[in-house]
């Protein structure tokens, strides 16, 4: 089940608001009946604003009036038919200091599996340099004796869809010169 745009808050709004119980508003966050009680009591979540869901369309008033009245009721999000947004800039990407260690691991696996990438491609895939990928390629990187390949993707540094992507528009080049030739 979809969770509400920010648990902890919503949770704050519902019970200072509503007379639902705490399993109630547990099962709506995704929480503990327990952490929704320390909230009641004031132990959590003291300095948290509440968040309406019902203004922030998440719940209808009339579910919401509904569940007070039967407390074995549940509260459910509404499904919207907006697409959830995943764009991100053109320009370049942060990679957290803890995910950075990973990039020439990145980089040895993506040289091992694809060597059609160009290292444009793979600086832009991963947001790395070409410098290092020539490192890595060289094996003349300051750690090249602990770099194990590693897929990017199960690393986080880029989506599946972004690696298929730049894999496809490799070969893609790769056989426009080929069929020339011929």
């Amino acid at each position: 089940m979809a969770l509400p745009l920010m648990p902890k808050a919503t949770a704050v709004w519902l019970v200072e608001n509503t007379s639902l119980t705490f399993e109630q508003v547990a099962d709506f966050c995704g929480m503990h009946p327990l952490e929704i009680q320390a909230i009641a009591d004031g132990d959590v979540a003291a300095g948290i604003v509440g968040l309406d869901p019902v203004a922030n369309g998440q719940i209808s008033l009339e579910q919401l009036e509904r569940c007070q009245r039967d407390p074995k009721s549940r509260l459910r999000i509404i499904e919207t038919d907006l697409p959830s947004s995943q764009s991100r800039s053109k320009g370049a990407r942060y990679t957290p200091v803890s995910k950075r260690q990973d990039r020439p691991d990145t980089i040895a696996w993506l040289l091992k599996h694809h060597p059609e990438l160009p290292d444009a491609q793979i600086c832009r895939l991963i947001g790395t340099t070409k410098p290092t990928i020539t490192a890595v390629r060289e094996r003349s990187h300051w750690n090249s004796q602990n770099i194990k390949p590693r897929n990017p993707v199960t690393l986080g540094l880029c989506t599946e869809a972004d690696l298929e992507k730049a894999v496809a528009i490799a070969r893609s080049r790769n056989k426009a010169p080929d069929e020339s030739e011929a």
